[in-house]
């Protein structure tokens, strides 16, 4: 077999991480971040979101994958400065001409951190496990969707065997997992992987875990890259941003992110305080129940029928104004809403012409109502022929600072379309049960993109809808359509950049025609640091990106501690007694960039 020879660089820079903002310390003995000792550095990170579960397998909200890319190294990864691929577990590979068969070289001086080699055997469990059991399929089914076989032929070689080519194969965000410790596991579905210390092979391992309080991590001092510069991790969860932003300011956390824009503002030239802000990755979009239904197509939940009615929900659209989003919401810290794919990543970003594109027009959307049978009822409420009214739940998160002040706009706007909205925020677990089981009319949603957006795409094909028993599936509002199905199957077999991009478009098209997903808006990521404590972060994009709104671990792997750190902090260390009640974000999770296919001379090369 004729084999074309790929390797790749290990990436000095410093990308950071998917991340979750914030919950509220309780009353614990306040100290110095330090444990008994007194000469450790702990990096505090104040978080509004909870975790989900600490299951790599089951993981799906922002802050849940967060810890897990922390924990458990991935095969490849984005590299720092610009989020190619480049080396982890694997140090080179090799493809074969028709792009079937995946070889990869796996690093022989990587151990778990119960001493135990990591191995090619280690990836082929993991891989296997989630082509086996669909329940390990929940999270990242999609990126093993066309694997054939994925055989460990001796401890330091891997292959991977597809059906047909899949571009994704350098952007595969799985987390490896020990063999010798999940191969005990009976069911995967409802695993906790609580055992503490969590056995894994990052640069941070989660040795302290406490349901809407806290986790603690500690720098792995046997990590490949060699250890990072903190001692300890901490995440701090507060039951608002306000609450997080007072205690940035108390020294009682180091780091804080998705600040409003007003907060953002307050901290800026403060003393001790840095901020940043940068182009972000996540778009917002409202998700409507368009039809629920399981992977056979059986009717699930309760959402409005009318609703599946494309002009109902193309008059949406129309009724929304982004631009007084843009500036009322986000206070001019982001840009209106049009391509699934966010302009960060400005080729694949797709733009509607302007007879294409849904701008803010009432006389439009009440003009396609009218045409489409919905007549105004005496109180100004259309309904439809059967009498039903156009009268929609709006669910919004209240751990996410923007639902409350969007919700009210969206509901103010198609109050003048004839459209009745009861918009609810709730916490983001109960939305999230809601959303799964269908019990929704209209969400306030939001994903993050990496830079190869097949995961985030492929969410919104029909068999990520859950089974007849509820389980696995990430649908977001239940799409299901056959062309957006063909050209996901298309664009993930596409290796040419050119062409891919071009069917990724029009992948974007066909979600903004439905108008199941409506895009509101892409915000900036408004972050904030002690620098008394910490003089510098990794940023991705490495010369204008964010510290925590990014794929890896480079942010805080990279954190450099000011000379005495400790001078100033509060808060708890070991013994950590945090408390609150937070939302979940849905936020996607992960996928990488588009296979590279420009030679590397040796795995010494640097990114």
């Amino acid at each position: 077999m004729s084999m074309r020879k790929w390797a790749v660089g290990v990436a000095a820079g410093m990308l950071a991480v998917t991340t979750a903002p914030a919950v509220a310390p309780l009353g614990a003995p306040q100290a110095d971040a330090q444990d008994d000792t007194g000469d450790r550095t702990v990096l505090r990170l104040g978080v509004t979101q909870s975790i989900d579960t600490l299951n790599p397998f089951e993981a799906i909200m922002a802050s849940s994958t967060e810890l897990m890319r922390l924990t458990y190294e991935s095969l490849t990864m984005p590299s720092a400065e610009d989020m190619t691929p480049t080396g982890a577990l694997a140090e080179s590979w090799d493809t074969s001409d028709d792009d079937l068969t995946w070889t990869y070289t796996i690093r022989d001086d990587i151990t778990w951190s119960d001493g135990e080699p990591v191995t090619a055997d280690d990836i082929a469990f993991t891989f296997n496990l989630m082509m086996d059991d669909p329940d390990a399929r929940t999270a990242n089914g999609s990126y093993v969707s066309t694997f054939e076989s994925v055989e460990a032929p001796d401890p330091t070689t891997l292959v991977i065997t597809t059906t047909e080519p899949q571009a994704t194969m350098l952007s595969l965000d799985v987390p490896i997992v020990p063999e010798h410790i999940w191969s005990q596991v009976d069911e995967i579905a409802g695993y906790g992987n609580d055992t503490m210390p969590v056995v894994g092979n990052g640069p941070f391992l989660i040795t302290e875990y406490r349901a809407e309080e806290f986790v603690r991590l500690e720098a792995n001092p046997d990590y490949w890259r060699g250890p990072a510069e903190i001692d300890e991790l901490q995440f701090r969860f507060y039951r608002n941003s306000d609450a997080a932003v007072q205690a940035l300011r108390k020294g009682e956390v180091d780091l804080i992110n998705r600040l409003t824009p007003a907060q953002f503002d307050a901290l800026s030239g403060e003393d001790d305080i840095e901020v940043n802000q940068a182009q972000g990755r996540r778009f917002y979009m409202l998700s409507v129940n368009a039809g629920a239904a399981t992977a056979d197509g059986d009717p699930l939940g309760n959402g409005h029928p009318a609703l599946q009615d494309i002009a109902v929900r193309q008059a949406i659209a129309r009724a929304l104004d982004r631009d007084v989003l843009v500036d009322r919401v986000l206070g001019g810290y982001g840009e209106p809403g049009t391509g699934y794919v966010p302009p960060i990543f400005a080729d694949l970003h797709w733009q509607p012409e302007d007879d294409q594109a849904w701008n803010f027009d009432p006389g439009a959307a009440n003009a396609q109502l009218d045409s489409a049978g919905y007549e105004r009822g005496p109180d100004g409420i259309r309904v439809t022929e059967d009498g039903d009214r156009l009268s929609f739940r709006l669910y919004g998160r209240s751990d996410r600072n923007a639902d409350t002040q969007a919700g009210q706009f969206v509901r103010d706007w198609l109050a003048e379309i004839g459209i009745e909205v009861d918009l609810e925020i709730m916490s983001g677990n109960r939305m999230n049960e809601l959303q799964k089981a269908g019990e929704f009319d209209i969400a306030l949603s939001s994903w993050a993109v990496n830079p190869d957006p097949n995961y985030v795409l492929s969410i919104q094909t029909c068999d990520q809808r859950p089974s007849a028993a509820g389980t696995g599936g990430t649908t977001e509002s239940f799409f299901c359509h056959e062309e957006f199905d063909e050209l996901h199957a298309q664009q993930l077999a596409e290796f040419d950049r050119e062409t891919r991009t071009e069917l990724i478009h029009q992948m974007q098209r066909v979600i903004h025609e439905q108008s199941a997903t409506i895009m509101l808006y892409y915000e900036n990521a408004l972050e904030a640091y002690r620098s008394d404590r910490f003089t510098d972060f990794g940023y991705q994009p490495a010369d204008s990106g964010v510290i925590r709104e990014q794929l890896g671990y480079w942010g805080y792997y990279g954190a450099t501690p000011a000379t005495n750190p400790n001078a100033s902090a509060s808060g708890t260390s070991t013994g950590l007694l945090l408390s609150g009640g937070a939302a979940v974000v849905i936020i996607a999770v992960a996928a990488g960039w588009f296979v590279t296919r420009r030679r590397r001379a040796s795995a010494d090369d640097r990114e």
